[in-house]
């Protein structure tokens, strides 16, 4: 499965591009934005859009 990851800024407004990521570097890639202090919004990419 793969997700569509956006980062967000203090008001919750996306910043940037999305990134696509499969399902088994998600963790890592919320782990960074934790110790980072980065907001992220992640939602499941449908397979329409690929």
């Amino acid at each position: 499965m793969r997700f569509e990851i956006f980062r967000l800024d203090e008001n919750g407004t996306a910043v940037g591009d999305s990134e696509i990521a499969e399902a088994e570097a998600v963790r890592s890639i919320v782990e960074h934005a934790a110790a980072t202090g980065d907001r992220v919004y992640i939602r499941p990419l449908r397979s329409a859009s690929v």
